[in-house]
């Protein structure tokens, strides 16, 4: 109810817009009285793109006529006996319209609350530090020139209209003259003496008609002229006015959705921006008709002077504008998929952000998509092919654009669309597959003012990545990424630069981070800085070091890394593949490091207490997580070594969580740098749940490989912890390990050895209660 009592407040201009956005379709009486329980629904949540939402839909109608219907009720007294009346109407009112098609009863509040807000907001204009922001200083320069142009279209108006009972007048005059001569001719039949007096009375008469036709004539040449100049600043203007909506608010408004491609914050403002494209075109039309209205005055008298070639050059300039206007103004709403799988259903949004003001809707105009490859989408933008030819085949690529009467949005929505085949054409170099770009065309023609002016429009999607498998998902979101992040304002389709600086990445990185996490804490500067050394194979620990280094495409995604068989953007999408699907909670509660390598591990590890350990990501393994601890060395006592678990991935946790993994280690003891772990763990899992897997407490009893010899390195050892630290066993579960179980490398071979978590999925599968008999007897 707050943004009510706010909406209520508003005044001039926002409270004739917040008036303006009810009618029939949804009375302000409604809003009104049901203002707590309408801002208390959740309308947000409903995807109105999605049929399967119609049945959430039609359960918010039904509760808001029932609402209705009890507020009624309530209504007592003679006061209350008109609007117990009227309550009941609005009732069977919005039931009979929205009855068949209650997805648009929540396009309708939605579209409601969000502009009751923005009017709100812009009104307030003011930061909590006092001083007006700069969006609301930009919009506030958009709506005065919008007044601006407003009166000066209201004063060429009424420019037009003097002039139009001037010329009237003098055409009236005019005639007035034609008839005097036609009496001074007609006089020859009269007798002398009465001809003379006549003649000299209609000469006389005559002349001073004459005299005032030339004088009028001069004046009416110069109200055109005037007027002309007046059209031409007005253009003027409203041209400055369609560059700053057009070639920045919209184009930023794109940046914004291209971005959230990448987990950027989500592309608001689209309605406003409308408001702004409806402004221009009704004034521009408004223009329009004056100019043509001139025109016609002029072919009506023509008089000397070179208003034919002036009006010819407005009506073509406002041509040009409106057009500009309604060709940048189709766009689309909601992208298709960039990562775009074939045999895969799909979904997209065009509109045309002027279609009700101009009633493109009373012809509904149909749309068409296809998708076209990087060298036909550069051929369209330079005019060079006319014809859309096709490099693939979309089903249910057809959509008739609906006019939404409640929003006053005008689009076409393509639910169902299914890319049947692709057609590729020759890579260049070692460009794979996943680096080909295509991009979705949607096309359309319509007409405006009668068939006065026709349409063909195109748009064309951000560039989509063509995959036939899920395994080619990773490559495509790197190259996805990079043009997205990228990616120059206006460039040539699809260019992005080959190299970038490393800070350009970090920040790019970082806001895909953080959007899988859904949480404020994304990668700090310790966590680039661990980034930076796996990119550039640096030692350095200054982020300084890397501020004006670049990093190429090829050492982001398609050279290995050094020693290994996978580049730096599939072990990076690798570890947020693991954390979003299994490890969000405890990244966002600070319980993993994760980007820490093994000798930082042991650094931040030996200046603690035994028992204390960490999370970190494996430098080995794509979309691993490894635990490293300090212990005692059994074979040495008093000498203290760092041990490292064999790497988790996400198949380990899809069987068993993390803090159950951690729970069945009893020599892990706290979490670094001090927090006991059954703080952190047994909350989380209280918080978030374990998936209905059975805890068992296990703790290993290992013998210790011999640690190196006397001044060596200590072994770093991907398996379970020393026995001087763990508690007492419940069950023997684990042999002794020997030393051939390590590799090389002295750790442990995948192939010859289990971890921890693997044996407690053993022992889940054997029948426990016959299992605790055995033991107990």
């Amino acid at each position: 109810m707050a943004m009510w009592i706010q909406a209520q407040q508003l005044q001039g201009e926002a409270l004739h817009q917040m008036q303006a956005l009810y009618g029939q379709h949804f009375p302000i009486e409604v809003r009104h009285y049901l203002a707590q329980w309408i801002e208390s629904q959740l309308w947000d949540s409903v995807e109105l793109d999605n049929p399967a939402e119609e049945a959430k839909a039609k359960r918010l109608l039904d509760n808001l006529v029932a609402e209705l219907q009890r507020k009624a009720q309530l209504q007592g007294g003679e006061d209350g006996f008109l609007l117990k009346i009227k309550l009941g109407h609005y009732a069977s009112q919005l039931k009979s319209t929205y009855d068949r098609c209650p997805l648009e009863l929540v396009r309708c509040i939605k579209h409601i609350l969000h502009s009751e807000q923005r009017l709100v907001q812009e009104a307030t204009n003011v930061s909590v530090g006092g001083a007006m922001d700069t969006l609301s200083q930009r919009h506030q320069q958009i709506n005065q020139a919008f007044e601006e142009l407003r009166l000066a279209t209201q004063e060429t108006e009424n420019e037009l209209r003097k002039l139009q009972h001037s010329q009237e007048y003098f055409i009236i005059q005019y005639q007035e003259n034609l008839r005097i001569q036609a009496q001074l001719s007609s006089l020859s039949s009269l007798p002398p003496a009465e001809r003379t007096q006549r003649e000299t009375t209609l000469q006389s008469k005559r002349a001073t008609v004459e005299a005032w036709l030339t004088r009028e004539a001069s004046t009416l040449q110069k109200y055109r002229l005037d007027l002309s100049e007046q059209h031409q600043k007005t253009l003027g203007l409203l041209r400055k006015q369609q560059t700053l909506i057009l070639d920045e608010e919209l184009i930023q408004w794109k940046r914004r959705q291209q971005l959230a491609g990448n987990g950027g914050p989500h592309e608001g403002g689209l309605d406003v921006l409308q408001s702004w494209c409806e402004k221009l075109a009704d004034l521009i039309w408004q223009n329009r008709q004056q100019i043509r209205r001139c025109e016609h005055l002029t072919q009506q008298l023509p008089l000397p002077g070179p208003m034919e070639e002036l009006l010819s050059k407005l009506n073509s300039d406002i041509t040009d504008i409106i057009s500009a206007l309604v060709t940048s103004t189709f766009i689309i709403e909601k992208q298709p998929p960039q990562v775009l799988k074939t045999q895969t259903k799909f979904a997209a949004t065009v509109r045309l952000l002027v279609g009700g003001k101009l009633n493109v809707h009373m012809n509904p105009p149909q749309v068409k998509a296809i998708i076209v490859s990087e060298q036909q989408a550069k051929a369209l933008l330079k005019n060079e092919s006319t014809h859309s030819e096709s490099s693939g085949e979309i089903l249910n690529n057809n959509c008739v654009m609906e006019y939404h009467q409640a929003t006053g949005t005008l689009s076409a929505h393509f639910r169902n669309m299914s890319l049947k085949r692709i057609k590729r054409s020759d890579r260049r170099g070692a460009e794979s597959v996943t680096e080909e770009k295509f991009t979705v065309l949607f096309e359309s023609q319509f007409s405006v003012g009668g068939n006065e002016l026709v349409f063909h429009v195109k748009t064309l999607s951000l560039p989509v990545v063509v995959i036939v498998h899920g395994s080619q998902d990773n490559n495509a979101t790197a190259t996805v990424l990079w043009d997205n992040a990228f990616a120059e304002p206006g460039r040539v389709p699809f260019i992005v630069p080959d190299k970038v600086l490393w800070p350009q990445l970090c920040e790019a990185l970082d806001m895909k981070y953080k959007a899988e996490m859904h949480s404020g804490r994304g990668l700090s500067e310790d966590n680039l800085v661990f980034l930076a050394q796996k990119a550039f194979t640096s030692s350095s620990n200054n982020p300084e070091d890397y501020h004006n280094m670049t990093i190429s495409w090829a050492q982001f995604n398609r050279e290995s890394l050094p020693g290994r068989n996978f580049t730096f953007w599939q072990w990076f999408d690798g570890v947020v593949e693991l954390m979003k699907k299994h490890l969000k909670p405890h990244w966002n509660d600070g319980a993993i490091l994760g980007f820490v390598n093994k000798q930082q591990a042991q650094d931040m590890l030996m200046s603690k207490p035994n028992g204390t350990f960490l999370l970190r990501f494996s430098d080995s393994e794509i979309g691993g997580i490894t635990i490293a601890w300090v212990a005692e060395n059994p074979n040495k006592p008093g000498e203290r070594l760092v041990w490292n678990l064999l790497p988790y991935t996400t198949k380990d946790f899809s069987i068993r969580s993390l803090a159950d993994r951690i729970s069945d280690l009893n020599h892990l003891l706290f979490l670094y740098p001090d927090r006991p772990k059954d703080e952190v763990f047994e909350m989380l899992t209280l918080v978030y749940g374990n998936a209905g897997v059975i805890t068992v407490n296990v703790s290993g009893r290992f013998t210790t490989p011999n640690p190196e010899p006397s001044g060596g390195t200590p072994t770093f050892m991907d398996q379970t912890a020393s026995p001087s630290v763990s508690h007492p066993n419940n069950f023997g579960v684990y042999p002794p390990m020997s030393d051939a179980m390590l590799d090389a490398d002295g750790d442990f071979d995948l192939e010859d050895t289990m971890d921890v978590a693997r044996h407690v999925e053993e022992l889940l599968r054997r029948p426990m209660a016959n299992q605790w008999s055995s033991q107990q007897s």
